[in-house]
């Protein structure tokens, strides 16, 4: 049997996520990253960074979808303004993509661009678990009917500096949870884009953003950044809770995150994967 060629891999974003899963691929022989896709006034950091643990990737400012040069799959790790100015190309250009940045899709406009985008080029976009667990059920359960998704994320009071939560309660000096948004998912991801990326995958996963019900709290008795998931419909009932070790290089992130874009590369790579 012809041994398989190593995925020539694009990384767009490598802030602690990318560098995180860099580091995690960097002893694969099955995946070989090509492509890493910064801001300009990110390259020379970025460089730097590849220097260890990555030195053969090239770091560019625009995806090489050029012949010879054209990745077999990106990951998106970058945020959510570079899903249209990176992710969308790739699309059109026949590349798989997976992405981790999903709250971004709380803009209508943007999902239709990449469905289009992605038809365009008679390939997939991959919507990343990340930092939750059961998405396969949930998924799975609304073929049969669901009624009620609810979603609760509890952070520490400080993983929310950065958000409108910062302007409206004292962070630093809670002594009791505080609940500091309720309402629908999409509302959830447009008012807090880099912490609400859970929200919008159980969303999309299930009844969608505008019916699936989000509460945000910030809880100083965690340390731990703690997600729940609680579905109702014809399969019957489930409750999940999940407490995630922060990204020591971003505690906004959860660790989890890395190694679910870690096995999605890796799934791509193999020719059997769960």
């Amino acid at each position: 049997m012809r041994p398989r060629a190593p995925l020539r891999l694009a990384v767009i974003g490598f802030g602690a996520i990318g560098q995180a899963l860099a580091r995690e691929l960097a002893g694969d022989a099955g995946v070989r990253l090509e492509q890493v896709i910064v801001s300009p006034s990110s390259r020379v950091a970025a460089q730097a960074a590849c220097a260890a643990f990555a030195p053969q990737a090239r770091v560019e400012s625009t995806l090489d979808l050029g012949p010879g040069q054209c990745p077999d799959l990106v990951v998106e790790c970058a945020g959510h303004e570079a899903v249209l100015a990176h992710v969308v190309p790739a699309l059109r250009a026949g590349v798989p993509c997976a992405m981790a940045s999903v709250g971004a899709l709380h803009d209508a406009d943007l999902l239709a661009w990449l469905e289009a985008a992605a038809r365009e080029g008679g390939t997939r976009l991959q919507l990343v678990a990340g930092a939750i667990g059961a998405i396969d059920a949930l998924a799975a359960a609304r073929f049969g009917g669901l009624d009620e998704v609810a979603y609760v994320g509890r952070k520490p009071p400080l993983s929310w500096v950065g958000t409108p939560a910062e302007h409206a309660f004292d962070l630093a000096r809670l002594t009791a949870a505080q609940v500091i948004f309720r309402g629908s998912a999409r509302e959830a991801a447009r008012q807090f884009p880099k912490n609400a990326n859970v929200a919008a995958t159980v969303s999309l996963a299930g009844l969608g953003l505008d019916r699936t019900q989000v509460e945000l709290v910030a809880d100083p008795a965690v340390v731990r950044n703690v997600h729940t998931v609680i579905a109702r419909g014809a399969f019957g009932r489930f409750e999940l809770q999940m407490e995630n070790l922060p990204l020591a290089a971003n505690p906004k992130t959860s660790a989890l995150t890395v190694y679910s874009l870690v096995r999605a590369v890796r799934n791509a790579a193999v020719g059997v994967a769960i």
